[in-house]
């Protein structure tokens, strides 16, 4: 969607009511930012829906998180405790692994081509 104009209401989960006029100038790369992967016990968390929803099923779950697209962000969250995940990104800086043993444990991270996956928010997690 290039140079697309567009006028008309803001709606948001958290109650945010308002009004939005302006222009999208870019390209799409794939990435569904409405829509939530839901991920029970180990396994891939995706690189195409900006939320994860993970609901553990044992004991260090390992978790993998391929290299992103430059300036996206990726959200996990933990909504499900059958034990704890442990998830290990492809490419990253600051941490090696992230640990999730709680509902409500979350991390927010931001992808940088020269970088990698990069933690911008924690709550809860033991990043390692």
């Amino acid at each position: 969607m290039a140079n697309t104009h567009f006028t008309g209401p803001v709606f948001s989960a958290n109650g945010f009511v308002g009004s939005i006029t302006g222009a999208v100038v870019g390209t799409t790369t794939g990435i569904d930012i409405a829509s939530i992967q839901l991920l029970s016990g180990a396994g891939a968390v995706d690189v195409i829906n900006a939320t994860t929803e993970l609901t553990t099923t044992g004991v260090a779950q390992a978790l993998t998180l391929i290299d992103g697209v430059s300036g996206q962000f990726k959200n996990v969250v933990h909504t499900v405790d059958g034990g704890s995940a442990v998830l290990t990104p492809t490419t990253k800086t600051g941490f090696a692994t992230i640990t999730f043993t709680n509902v409500g444990d979350s991390i927010f991270l931001q992808y940088h081509t020269t970088r990698g996956w990069m933690v911008v928010a924690n709550y809860n997690t033991t990043i390692a």
